[in-house]
């Protein structure tokens, strides 16, 4: 019952918001700010050590039984005159 009030509530809302006609009326502006000084963090991070290497395997493939049947009229590749 209460995914059902959400769904329903975010039915809702999204009808509403989409029922909205917004014109802007002003330009913004943004403020003035003048920032003197401050100091921006520091880290020292190390990131783990990943040892990657290869190795080799030999995988059985089943064997697959293929027929294509022949195709009626000219090719489509080749040279066009």
């Amino acid at each position: 019952m209460k995914k059902f009030a959400i769904a329903a509530t975010a039915v809702t809302l999204s009808l509403g918001l989409a029922a909205c006609d917004v014109d802007q009326t002003e330009e913004g502006d943004m403020p003035e700010v003048n920032v003197d000084g401050g100091n921006l963090p520091e880290f020292d991070v190390e990131g783990p050590d990943v040892d990657v290497g290869t190795e080799e395997m030999t995988v059985e493939v089943p064997d697959v039984d293929v027929s294509v049947p022949d195709a009626d009229g000219e090719p489509v590749t080749g040279d066009e005159e």
